[in-house]
């Protein structure tokens, strides 16, 4: 049951095509083993911990955007200069402070969710700025009279009422997110 959920993470972020590649301090032949159990698409094995960080880099240096999961000391410099650096569980310290999101219950099957929920709340974002926008676009300028001359006029109480009106629904939009 565990393998399954590994490989049903895998082919979720793989949809979205995103590779998985494993960064290890292991051997070769354990490395090669977890990495086609997983079915990931490639591994560095025997990589040692400031090489972890340089191999981020290298990646960055081709164009790709690296989220890095690690959960120790060794993993510290790597989850620093990740794109998006994801500590699993709270082992240390360090590794909690130089990531950028903790995954508190040591699971990176919730990777998939985490990328989910972030893209979600990007479109909830997108769709709230949208409104209030709108608002400001369409409900401010007759209510301070810039259209004045052209016989279109917003009393300033209805220009209020329009803002509560904005405000509740981008509150109504955001809440819809839970």
């Amino acid at each position: 049951m565990k393998n399954e959920k590994k490989h049903t993470m895998h082919e979720h972020l793989k949809a979205k095509g995103i590779k998985c590649w494993m960064l290890t301090g292991d051997g070769e032949k354990i490395a090669k083993k977890v990495s086609a159990e997983l079915k990931m698409d490639g591994y560095f094995a025997e990589v040692l911990p400031h090489e972890k960080q340089e191999k981020i880099k290298e990646l960055q240096e081709r164009g790709e955007k690296v989220a890095m999961v690690g959960d120790g000391v060794n993993d510290a410099p790597a989850l620093a200069v990740a794109d998006v650096g994801i500590a699993i569980g709270s082992r240390t310290d360090i590794a909690a402070e130089t990531a950028d999101i903790i995954l508190v219950d040591s699971n990176p099957a919730h990777i998939p969710m985490l990328l989910d929920f972030s893209s979600f709340t990007y479109k909830k974002m997108l769709q709230n700025l949208g409104w209030a926008t709108g608002y400001n676009v369409v409900a401010i300028p007759p209510a301070a009279g810039i259209l004045y001359n052209q016989g279109i006029i917003i009393f300033p109480a209805i220009g209020a009422l329009l803002m509560s009106l904005s405000t509740v629904i981008v509150a109504i939009n955001a809440k819809l997110m839970g």
